[in-house]
Protein backbone atom coordinates (compact mmCIF):
# COMPACT_ATOMS: atom_id res chain seq x y z
CA UNK A 1 0.00 0.00 0.00
CA UNK A 2 1.36 3.18 -1.07
CA UNK A 3 1.54 6.33 1.14
CA UNK A 4 -1.05 9.05 0.60
CA UNK A 5 0.27 12.32 -0.74
CA UNK A 6 -0.51 13.79 3.04
CA UNK A 7 2.00 11.52 4.56
CA UNK A 8 4.69 12.19 2.48
CA UNK A 9 4.33 16.09 2.87
CA UNK A 10 4.32 15.84 6.84
CA UNK A 11 7.77 14.10 6.39
CA UNK A 12 9.35 16.15 3.73
CA UNK A 13 11.29 19.65 4.70
CA UNK A 14 10.58 22.81 2.49
CA UNK A 15 13.76 24.26 1.25
CA UNK A 16 13.56 27.94 1.29
CA UNK A 17 15.92 30.72 0.19
CA UNK A 18 15.52 33.93 2.47
CA UNK A 19 17.71 37.09 1.14
CA UNK A 20 18.33 39.23 4.11
CA UNK A 21 18.83 42.96 4.08
CA UNK A 22 22.17 43.18 6.38
CA UNK A 23 20.83 46.55 8.33
CA UNK A 24 17.50 45.29 9.16
CA UNK A 25 16.57 41.74 8.55
CA UNK A 26 19.55 39.62 8.48
CA UNK A 27 19.85 41.74 12.34
CA UNK A 28 16.54 40.15 13.42
CA UNK A 29 17.37 36.76 12.30
CA UNK A 30 20.68 37.05 14.78
CA UNK A 31 17.92 38.32 17.38
CA UNK A 32 15.74 35.59 16.47
CA UNK A 33 18.84 32.60 17.33
CA UNK A 34 19.81 35.01 20.51
CA UNK A 35 17.03 34.41 21.97
CA UNK A 36 16.53 31.03 20.86
CA UNK A 37 13.11 31.56 19.27
CA UNK A 38 12.17 28.16 17.50
CA UNK A 39 12.70 28.28 13.54
CA UNK A 40 12.35 25.43 11.18
CA UNK A 41 15.50 24.14 9.75
CA UNK A 42 14.71 24.09 6.29
CA UNK A 43 15.64 27.61 5.69
CA UNK A 44 18.76 28.83 4.06
CA UNK A 45 19.70 32.55 4.49
CA UNK A 46 21.66 34.82 1.90
CA UNK A 47 22.52 38.03 3.47
CA UNK A 48 22.28 41.23 1.04
CA UNK A 49 23.40 45.00 1.37
CA UNK A 50 19.99 45.95 0.42
CA UNK A 51 16.44 44.03 -0.49
CA UNK A 52 17.03 46.24 -3.54
CA UNK A 53 19.77 44.06 -4.64
CA UNK A 54 17.86 40.90 -4.74
CA UNK A 55 17.82 40.83 -8.50
CA UNK A 56 14.86 38.46 -9.86
CA UNK A 57 17.60 36.42 -11.86
CA UNK A 58 18.59 35.48 -8.04
CA UNK A 59 15.19 34.84 -7.23
CA UNK A 60 14.05 32.24 -10.06
CA UNK A 61 17.91 30.99 -10.26
CA UNK A 62 17.06 29.81 -6.46
CA UNK A 63 13.97 28.00 -7.94
CA UNK A 64 15.54 26.20 -10.74
CA UNK A 65 17.97 24.88 -8.20
CA UNK A 66 15.59 23.47 -6.11
CA UNK A 67 14.30 25.86 -3.64
CA UNK A 68 10.58 25.37 -2.75
CA UNK A 69 9.92 29.13 -1.94
CA UNK A 70 11.96 32.52 -2.00
CA UNK A 71 11.64 34.95 0.90
CA UNK A 72 12.77 38.35 0.09
CA UNK A 73 13.52 40.73 4.15
CA UNK A 74 14.21 44.03 4.29
CA UNK A 75 14.09 47.12 6.42
CA UNK A 76 10.34 48.76 6.90
CA UNK A 77 8.84 50.64 4.23
CA UNK A 78 9.76 54.18 4.78
CA UNK A 79 13.11 53.13 7.15
CA UNK A 80 15.27 51.68 4.38
CA UNK A 81 19.54 52.68 4.71
CA UNK A 82 19.71 53.35 1.54
CA UNK A 83 16.35 55.84 1.38
CA UNK A 84 14.34 53.88 -0.64
CA UNK A 85 15.80 50.52 -1.91
CA UNK A 86 12.86 48.47 0.26
CA UNK A 87 10.01 50.25 -2.36
CA UNK A 88 12.28 48.95 -5.73
CA UNK A 89 12.24 46.21 -4.47
CA UNK A 90 8.47 46.08 -4.13
CA UNK A 91 8.16 47.14 -7.96
CA UNK A 92 10.52 43.81 -8.75
CA UNK A 93 8.59 41.42 -6.19
CA UNK A 94 5.63 42.62 -8.09
CA UNK A 95 6.87 41.66 -11.36
CA UNK A 96 8.56 38.63 -9.84
CA UNK A 97 5.26 37.30 -8.95
CA UNK A 98 3.31 37.70 -12.08
CA UNK A 99 6.36 35.88 -13.79
CA UNK A 100 5.43 32.85 -11.20
CA UNK A 101 1.92 32.05 -12.51
CA UNK A 102 3.73 31.85 -15.98
CA UNK A 103 6.16 29.15 -15.16
CA UNK A 104 3.16 27.48 -13.61
CA UNK A 105 4.25 28.16 -9.68
CA UNK A 106 1.94 29.06 -6.83
CA UNK A 107 1.98 33.33 -5.86
CA UNK A 108 2.82 31.70 -2.16
CA UNK A 109 6.31 30.39 -3.52
CA UNK A 110 7.44 33.91 -3.15
CA UNK A 111 6.54 36.42 -0.56
CA UNK A 112 8.30 39.17 0.96
CA UNK A 113 8.13 40.99 4.64
CA UNK A 114 9.72 43.77 6.53
CA UNK A 115 11.46 42.82 9.63
CA UNK A 116 13.83 45.32 11.91
CA UNK A 117 16.34 44.69 13.53
CA UNK A 118 14.79 44.55 16.84
CA UNK A 119 12.31 42.12 15.50
CA UNK A 120 13.80 38.82 16.70
CA UNK A 121 10.70 37.41 17.40
CA UNK A 122 8.65 38.30 14.56
CA UNK A 123 11.99 36.93 12.11
CA UNK A 124 11.37 33.29 13.49
CA UNK A 125 7.13 33.88 13.11
CA UNK A 126 7.58 35.00 9.88
CA UNK A 127 9.70 31.97 9.19
CA UNK A 128 7.49 29.34 10.94
CA UNK A 129 4.60 30.42 9.09
CA UNK A 130 5.51 30.85 5.46
CA UNK A 131 7.33 26.95 6.04
CA UNK A 132 3.68 25.80 7.05
CA UNK A 133 2.19 27.78 4.09
CA UNK A 134 4.90 25.77 2.00
CA UNK A 135 4.81 22.84 3.21
CA UNK A 136 0.63 22.59 2.28
CA UNK A 137 1.49 23.62 -1.31
CA UNK A 138 3.74 20.44 -1.57
CA UNK A 139 7.21 20.58 -3.24
CA UNK A 140 8.09 22.82 -6.25
CA UNK A 141 7.30 21.51 -9.57
CA UNK A 142 10.72 22.89 -10.81
CA UNK A 143 12.62 20.74 -8.30
CA UNK A 144 15.60 19.43 -10.34
CA UNK A 145 15.11 15.43 -10.53
CA UNK A 146 17.57 14.07 -7.43
CA UNK A 147 17.57 17.15 -5.35
CA UNK A 148 16.19 16.90 -1.69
Amino acid sequence: MEPEKNEIYEAWEPKIVMFCCNWCSYAGADGAGIGRFQQPAGMRIIRVMCSSRVDPVHVFSAFLEGADAVLITGCHLGDCHYINGNEKTLVKFNFMRSMLKELGLEEERLQINWISASEGEKFAEVVRTVTEQVRKLGPSILKPEGVA
